[in-house]
């Protein structure tokens, strides 16, 4: 439950951990990890592992492991052109 797995030809697997606005949290690289470890790992994160795919989730499971709302950082508000801080230092100069 709330794990996705993208296969990335040629890239080093790695876990990365998204808040829920879809921020990255951490990257956590895979590579030298085995199947067993991978597993004791997200269950170590709180991720909720369903017993059949169209099994239902527990309440308390339902945005788990996401950090509680307390622990984020604060949303920033948009600037009068109604783009973020970080989207406007993506290669954008603010002059433009």
């Amino acid at each position: 439950h709330n794990l996705e797995m993208k296969h990335l030809p040629g890239a080093d697997p790695e876990l990365v951990l998204l808040s829920h606005r879809y921020e990255e949290l951490e990257r956590i690289p895979l590579s030298d990890m085995t199947r067993e470890e991978i597993n004791q790992l997200l269950q170590e994160l709180g991720f909720y592992r369903k017993e059949t795919p169209d099994a239902p989730v527990p309440e308390e499971f339902q945005f788990a492991p996401a950090r509680p709302l307390s622990t984020l950082p604060p949303l920033q508000a948009p600037a009068a052109d109604g783009k973020s801080p970080r989207e406007r230092d993506e290669g954008e100069h603010p002059d433009l």
